[in-house]
């Protein structure tokens, strides 16, 4: 018996994708209209920017973006200037704390035969491209500045901000895990 099965990849899209994609449309700058000199752009970045990517480990933030876009006759230069905070979790306590956040970075955007990345902040795009898109771009910056290890800042006495239950009960088994060391029988071994 013979089974045929006929996939279609015209699928309907998901109304949360197409919102998405409507959400996104603002990151999308028509630069060929643009003069030639600088031209300031303002985002304001919050839980929908992070739901907009699927594999979004931020969730919720607050963060200004200002795009300064310099065209020039054969690339555009734009700063990024990021400030604000992301919503993250403390690696030590698990509990939630809004980490500040404030960058700045380069990128540039050439005009070349063919559209390919030279280098982590340098694009080439074809010379008929009409827009760029930095909603891409935005959301790595952020997800950058979410440093490997995130634990909660100290106050200005330097104490830790974690959840004291939490830091009372790590320490709790800490102290139980060094007192039930499994090297400890070894210790009455006798090899004689």
């Amino acid at each position: 018996m013979l089974i045929t099965i006929i996939i279609s990849t015209f699928a309907p899209l998901k109304p949360e994708t197409i919102r998405a994609v409507d959400y996104l449309k603002q990151f999308v700058i028509p630069f060929v209209g643009l003069s030639a000199g600088n031209h300031q752009f303002e985002f304001e970045i919050d839980d929908k920017f992070f739901a907009s990517f699927e594999y979004s480990e931020i969730k919720k933030a607050r963060v200004t973006v200002s795009l300064d876009l310099n065209k020039q006759e054969r690339m555009l230069v734009l700063n990024f200037s990021l400030s604000g905070t992301l919503q993250v979790r403390c690696d030590r306590c698990l509990d939630e704390f809004d980490m500040p956040v404030e960058s700045f970075e380069e990128y540039f955007i050439k005009f070349g035969l063919e559209h390919r990345e030279e280098d982590d902040n340098i694009l080439v795009i074809a010379e008929n491209e009409t827009h760029i898109d930095v909603a891409q771009l935005i959301f790595d910056y952020l997800s950058l500045s979410v440093p490997y290890r995130v634990v909660h800042p100290d106050d200005e006495n330097g104490v830790s901000q974690c959840n004291p239950e939490v830091i009372k009960k790590i320490e709790e088994l800490s102290a139980r895990k060094e007192n039930e060391s499994q090297w400890d029988a070894l210790k009455n071994l006798n090899l004689e």
